[in-house]
């Protein structure tokens, strides 16, 4: 049993956990919010730049939050490893997102400032994320912006040539900054180019292709990483004083989502594994604005940017089973459904608020397409007032897109959409200052779970990685690393070898399987199991159901797999049966915290839980807190610990958009 660990009380989900000791942010400081971060920077301890050159940092990830750490890090001095394992860290999930970053510049002098953004992201969350950290990316926002700018990020500009933003779900100011539907592709652009500089420099060294499969840890603390190399299968191991987790989020756990194909949780897992407590896991974000479900085998979705809804206007047929095509039903036979039901915010409500109405309106059949899963999306009446060239102008290579994908063009007929899996909110707990459980273990950007809460505000994830990674992790990690020099630890240390022996078994394990199933129909299956049970909509009878479900799938899985080829080499077979592995273990652990939260907060919607008029209704007596839990051992039931949340500068009330 744990040091955190205590015995089992009467009240723990039917004997499916364990109940903990508390845990608490012992890191920010006790002062005004307004002077939190620059009393923390202040405090950190610094490294000498002579001293520097003798440290090394292990950051795993080179999307926004690890490419900007990996090159901010570099450049201070420090031996900086990087790993990805795409073939450049230019491939990083980020490149995908579309829609923009926010920030409190209030350029538009529309009543934007750094409180209303942290108002705006705390409510958004569903009161259900910690102030300090909230504040502090409020604060930083406005650096992340001039920071790109120098970098040369090809930000849109308005005639005057300043800036020019728009409006996403969850707010009434233009706040969000944007490079037509590419800014997620600029931002890692300008990132990647930092991180070239320091490669070339050598302060970086860069490896590519390499998967991180274990955290090793030594006297307690996170001294390096267990790798393979996807090119020749080879183990190996990089030790170091520090490791910086920046491995994306989980939500390739349902299968389909609009993650790249190798998004995956294994280096959060591992560590979760090691020690890292996991918060909130059952919180995951469901985009409204997606291309949906073409036919059965479709192995991924396609997002359509959230941006979409500053011109476009949602709506489908006031008469159920309509299949008429959108253009020869009348104005007056369409139900502008979130203008009608949301009048305040109209068709820019927070994300979970949109994709429950979207899927309440095909509930009720009143949804359009395939299986009547879609709602439009139609921009007819912006063309009419902007003109098609304006238009374009914004959103063009959105429209190019879905009309390559669906053969449908936009201009003329309304975009079809449907929600579907795209963020995710939990990860692995840390302090204020993006310190794991683990003694030397950073998490930053989306592998943590600190700064959204219970549902992402658009635009808030690319702000979040390059706020921990240009700005947090750099004076963080240093505040640490002042305690160098720690002993170093040789390849042949005893806590190394069992990693890589941990590491090897495992492999032959999944190689020795020689089932039946290929890897794909298992992810497949489990990722159905949780779209249908801890999905848009959760109910206990639905979560027990999964829970009984995923320990004998997963037993099957180990059982019944077939990998072809060997570990020797090449073998993307051999690496996605690894990653749905950690996602069997994962599944398990987000069905337990949705059962455990007898509350509906954010994406997190437990029918149970809502309002007269189908609102996510929380409790905030019982359940405002943060979930962090701890691996309780293989087949053991795992540890909760509670995050008491507190709320001084923003009161918890009944989140109302309309």
């Amino acid at each position: 049993m744990s040091e955190l660990q205590q015995e089992p009380t009467a009240t723990q989900g039917e004997g499916r956990y364990v109940v903990g000791d508390p845990i608490a942010d012992t890191r920010a400081p006790d002062s005004p919010i307004g002077d939190r971060w620059a009393d923390r920077k202040f405090s950190a301890r610094l490294v000498n730049p002579a001293n520097r050159r003798k440290m090394s940092v292990i950051v795993v990830g080179t999307g926004l939050a690890g490419g900007a750490a990996a090159a901010t890090l570099g450049e201070a001095g420090y031996h900086v490893k990087s790993f990805c394992f795409q073939d450049s860290p230019r491939r990083a999930h980020s490149i995908a997102a579309q829609g923009g970053i926010n920030a409190a510049k209030n350029y538009r002098y529309d009543g934007d400032s750094v409180h209303r953004l942290f108002y705006d992201t705390v409510k958004g969350g569903d009161f259900r994320s910690r102030e300090s950290n909230v504040h502090r990316l409020a604060e930083v926002s406005l650096n992340i912006i001039d920071q790109c700018v120098a970098q040369g990020v090809p930000f849109a500009r308005e005639y005057s040539g300043l800036l020019d933003t728009r409006s996403f779900g969850g707010t009434q100011v233009s706040r969000t900054f944007y490079a037509r539907g590419q800014t997620g592709q600029q931002l890692l652009l300008g990132a990647y180019q930092a991180l070239e500089r320091q490669i070339a420099a050598g302060t970086v060294e860069m490896h590519p292709r390499t998967e991180m499969l274990d955290l090793i840890v030594v006297d307690g603390k996170a001294r390096g990483i267990v790798t393979r190399n996807l090119f020749n299968g080879q183990i190996e191991t990089h030790l170091a004083d520090a490791v910086i987790l920046c491995s994306g989020g989980y939500g390739n756990v349902y299968y389909l989502s609009t993650n790249a194909k190798g998004s995956n949780v294994t280096a959060a897992w591992r560590a979760h594994k090691r020690g890292a407590l996991f918060a909130n896991p059952c919180y995951t974000q469901i985009h409204p604005t997606c291309i949906p479900v073409s036919g059965e085998y479709q192995s991924k979705l396609t997002l359509m940017s959230e941006s979409l809804r500053n011109d476009g206007r949602v709506w489908v047929p006031k008469e159920r089973g309509d299949d008429r095509p959108p253009n020869d039903i009348p104005e007056d036979e369409r139900d502008y459904y979130l203008e009608r039901q949301y009048p305040a915010f109209g068709n820019l409500v927070p994300r979970d608020i949109a994709s429950r109405a979207a899927k309440n309106m095909c509930d009720a059949e009143h949804g359009v397409g395939p299986g009547g899963l879609g709602v439009y999306l139609d921009f007819s009446d912006a063309i009419e007032r902007l003109g098609r060239p304006a238009v374009e102008a914004k959103y063009g290579n959105l429209f190019e897109m879905y009309q390559r994908i669906t053969g449908d063009d936009p201009y003329e007929v309304p975009m079809r959409i449907y929600p579907a899996i795209h963020y995710t909110m939990g990860g692995l707990w840390v302090d204020y200052d993006l310190r794991s459980t683990i003694p030397g273990l950073f998490v930053g950007g989306e592998a943590n779970f600190s700064d959204h809460g219970a549902n992402r505000l658009g635009a808030s994830a690319l702000m979040q990685g390059l706020s921990d990674g240009y700005f947090v992790l750099p004076t963080t990690v240093a505040d640490y690393l002042a305690d160098a020099p720690f002993e170093a630890v040789p390849d042949d240390h005893p806590d190394v070898v069992e990693a890589v022996e941990a590491t090897r078994e495992r492999i032959d394990k999944l190689l020795s399987a020689n089932g039946h199933r290929t890897v794909d129909s298992f992810h497949r299956e489990l990722g159905q199991l949780v779209w249908d049970q801890c999905g848009m909509a959760r109910s206990k009878e639905g979560l027990e159901k999964a829970l009984d479900r995923i320990p004998s799938l997963r037993e099957e899985f180990w059982r019944d797999v077939k990998i072809v080829g060997t570990g020797d080499g090449f073998n993307q077979s051999l690496e996605k049966a690894g990653r749905v592995a950690d996602f069997m273990e994962l599944a398990e652990l987000m069905c337990m915290d949705a059962l455990h939260r007898e509350e509906s907060c954010g994406g997190h919607f437990r029918v149970e839980h809502q309002t007269e008029d189908g609102e996510a209704q929380r409790d905030d007596e019982n359940f405002s807190y943060v979930a962090a839990w701890e691996y309780g051992g293989d087949n053991q039931r795992p540890v909760l610990h509670k995050e008491d949340l507190d709320f001084s500068y923003v009161h918890p009330s009944q989140r109302s958009y309309k």
